[in-house]
């Protein structure tokens, strides 16, 4: 038979209790539900190849015209990813004649790093 190890509990704390009690606030539902969505945004390489070629272009914007070169897809394809980014907040479009404009939304990088660090906080 192995040797009992002796039980040590930290003062203050339940030594019934199976882990430390949560001190700070986790995600709210509805926070969880944001990030999840801009997390299923970049679930798929294409999307994050196509931000980054966005966030890189000179002007700030990019065509669609020049984004379905780099990623080897169609034009009607490339549309449905970069759709996905605007639904999620990433990237804003306008059209010009028949070519959509898309360029990145000012802090969505950053906000992105923020939110991660964020869930890293509550993590600790």
């Amino acid at each position: 038979m192995p040797p009992t190890l002796p039980v040590t509990t930290t003062p203050g704390t339940d030594p019934a209790a199976c882990c430390d009690p949560v001190t700070e606030a986790p995600l709210t539902g509805e926070r969880a539900r944001d990030l999840a969505r801009t997390f299923k945004a970049l679930g798929d390489p294409t999307r994050v190849q196509l931000l980054s070629i966005v966030a890189a272009a000179g002007g700030g914007e990019a065509c669609v015209c020049d984004l379905t070169e780099p990623v080897g897809l169609s034009q009607p394809t490339v549309s449905h990813h970069l759709k996905i980014l605007v639904d999620a907040g990433m990237l804003t479009r306008e059209q010009r004649g028949r070519w959509g404009y898309y360029a990145l939304v000012p802090g969505t990088l950053d906000g992105l790093a923020n939110d991660i660090a964020d869930i890293g906080d509550t993590a600790r």
